[in-house]
């Protein structure tokens, strides 16, 4: 192996030796216990002698995310709708479940269905992967995760039972306006990520506000796109007024926060210069 080589070319050497193991399905480790080496890292920039020793481990069938986002998106989409349209498996064949006499239902599914349609194009058309695949194993574990709890959330909220908020028109409202303005934030987020990745690029850069003054949340946050969908949910659970809604809201919350501290400590790691005044998630406090 030539001084000069990437990891990239290590991982298609050692394909050609062993095919099995695509390059997707391969962990380069200098040690055991360190971290996977990114494809752009060159041989002679790490930390090692004339010699070195590289650690291989597999990791396991690989699905693209571009397929792993279309499924888990597609499944909320279409679950939501069986509840919805008060299928007869669903609750009954009694004719006073045919429909809701509440309005907020009916807003209730536009707005998710808004959501999730909105994934789906940014899936498609904006979303830029720095790392191309995940373990297919994943996949059953997020799609339980994201179809059940469109389940669930559908099945209260479409429920014959279901009473609307408690102050009416002004909460769903209010409620309303705050989802419009999360949705077009976490889009334009999306949008400025993506733009920081042309051309194909994975060289990792700091990403700043633009002129768009939904990018301004970046002078406070090293994740907006994760501020913006927390609110996101918080407006649905305030329009809905639904328990489940609320604890979905909670868990996203805390799987967020967790993804934000990886990357702002990702971030610091990287960039000596990076804004000293950003937080990972929450401007000022966390």
């Amino acid at each position: 192996v030539e001084p000069n080589a990437t990891i990239r070319e290590i991982r298609l050497m050692f394909h050609k030796l062993y095919p099995r193991w695509y390059p997707a399905r391969q962990s380069i480790k200098l040690d055991p216990k360190g971290k996977s080496l990114r494809d752009e890292e060159i041989l002679q920039h790490l930390p090692v002698g004339t010699t070195a020793t590289l650690y291989f481990r597999d990791l396991g069938p690989q699905i693209g995310w571009t397929t792993v986002f279309l499924i888990e998106y597609t499944g909320p989409l279409f679950i939501y709708f069986l509840f919805y349209f008060r299928m007869p498996f669903v609750y009954g064949l009694d004719e006073r479940f045919t429909t809701s006499p509440h309005p907020v239902v009916n807003l209730a599914c536009i707005c998710h269905s808004f959501h999730y349609i909105k994934r789906l194009i940014e899936t498609v058309f904006v979303h830029r992967f720095s790392h191309g695949t995940m373990p297919l194993r994943n996949i059953v574990k997020n799609c339980l995760y994201y179809w059940g709890f469109a389940a669930w959330l559908a099945y209260y909220i479409n429920h014959p039972l279901y009473t609307p908020p408690s102050y009416g028109k002004k909460q769903i409202n209010f409620a309303v306006i705050m989802f419009l303005l999360c949705e077009a934030g976490n889009f334009s987020i999306h949008v400025a990520l993506s733009d920081l990745r042309r051309n194909g690029s994975k060289i990792r850069k700091i990403p700043y506000p633009t002129k768009n003054p939904f990018t301004w949340l970046f002078f406070f946050v090293s994740c907006p796109n994760y501020t913006y969908e927390v609110g996101t949910w918080i407006s649905f659970t305030i329009m809905t007024q639904c328990v489940p809604v609320g604890l979905f809201t909670l868990l996203c919350f805390i799987q967020m926060t967790i993804w934000a501290k990886d990357k702002h400590c990702t971030y610091l790691r990287e960039f000596k210069d990076y804004p000293s005044l950003r937080m990972p998630i929450i401007p000022f406090l966390l």
